[in-house]
């Protein structure tokens, strides 16, 4: 378990090196990018995949995945959109917003956890019916004519270029991190990914742990959704769509084994400030941001090819290692018998 450990926190700093190097790359390709502005620019446009990021790494701690996510972001930003559009009061729409994404999350966690559903179909199933719902809740239509301060407020900036909707996610995330890493309960979730049965077997309640993931990830869906409607301005149909796929890049890239039980959410938001500037940086070098998708779908593969063959990997060196303990207890067994025949 050291190992796997070891090895994962080794993966974050490798992503935190990919990103660096990422951003030393594009610069030599065109020194105009390395700038304090673009540099901030490329934290800032990763504030919605951050959040997406986090709350799939919550799914993927406990051994299962969310393909919804992008759905419940879209359908969010529809709901919330609409009601600011119309002039219905922030806070207000913001509650309506998360409730939403609650509710979503205990539907998903009550399929996964109460009726054992797998969760890639489960989850599959809710993100098509979200979508539909999209469609039928605007009539197809865009939301567009937010209000201009709603739409304002996404460029405050707190500290230097960096604003202040990111710096909330990087105090939230720390602030997850913390929980997840130095509370019992919040040691709970990777412990259900790492093994379900044992996990009840000590007493920790894996449903419950389940459900809460997935309301977790919901809320946190929610909530990119809203910060989406200020970012960007307006709210089409397929809005959301592919953030899920970028969501498990960014959790994999950042050290989260698929298998579960193993990462951290720092790893994720490493993983999803990669994956958010793709686009950006493509722009730089020249390239149309039409590779996105494209490109996105290599690292994808890639990093779950190399996430499964490592998994491999460490599993048969434990078993080696519990092989070798065991050969050695038996030599050390027999030598206590054999020293026992002598004195007799």
């Amino acid at each position: 378990m050291t190992k796997i450990r070891n090895s994962r926190f080794g993966r974050e700093l490798t992503s935190l090196f990919f990103l660096i190097l990422l951003f030393a790359a594009v610069g030599l390709f065109n020194p105009k990018f390395i700038s304090a502005k673009n540099i901030s620019a490329s934290f800032n446009t990763s504030v919605v995949y951050t959040l997406v990021a986090i709350g799939m790494a919550f799914t993927i701690f406990i051994g299962e995945i969310d393909v919804s996510v992008g759905s419940t972001l879209g359908f969010v930003a529809t709901v919330v959109g609409s009601m600011l559009r119309d002039g219905q009061n922030w806070t207000l729409a913001f509650i309506v917003g998360i409730a939403i994404g609650a509710a979503i999350g205990l539907f998903n966690g009550w399929g996964i956890s109460v009726m054992k559903i797998p969760s890639l179909i489960f989850t599959l199933g809710t993100n098509g019916i979200l979508r539909g719902l999209m469609y039928i809740y605007n009539n197809g239509a865009w939301v567009e004519n937010l209000p201009k301060e709603f739409k304002d407020f996404s460029s405050v900036t707190l500290i230097g270029d960096i604003t202040i909707y990111y710096a909330c996610v990087i105090i939230l995330m720390i602030l997850i991190h913390l929980y997840l890493e130095g509370t019992e309960k919040g040691k709970y979730f990777k412990a259900v990914g790492d093994n379900a049965d044992a996990a009840t077997l000590v007493g920790i309640p894996v449903k419950r742990t389940k459900v809460t993931s997935y309301l977790i990830c919901g809320i946190l869906s929610a909530v990119a959704g809203i910060i989406f409607c200020s970012r960007i301005g307006f709210v089409t149909p397929s809005s959301g769509a592919g953030y899920e796929m970028k969501a498990v890049a960014a959790c994999v890239l950042g050290g989260i084994s698929l298998a579960g039980g193993t990462g951290t959410v720092i790893g994720a938001s490493i993983g999803a400030v990669i994956m958010a500037s793709i686009s950006y940086l493509l722009v730089f070098m020249g390239f149309s941001s039409n590779f996105d998708n494209a490109i996105t779908g290599i690292i994808l593969i890639a990093i779950v090819v190399s996430d499964s063959i490592l998994h491999k990997r460490l599993l048969e060196n434990n078993r080696r290692l519990r092989l070798s303990a065991r050969t050695q207890d038996k030599k050390d067994q027999a030598g206590e018998e054999k020293g026992e025949g002598h004195e007799e």
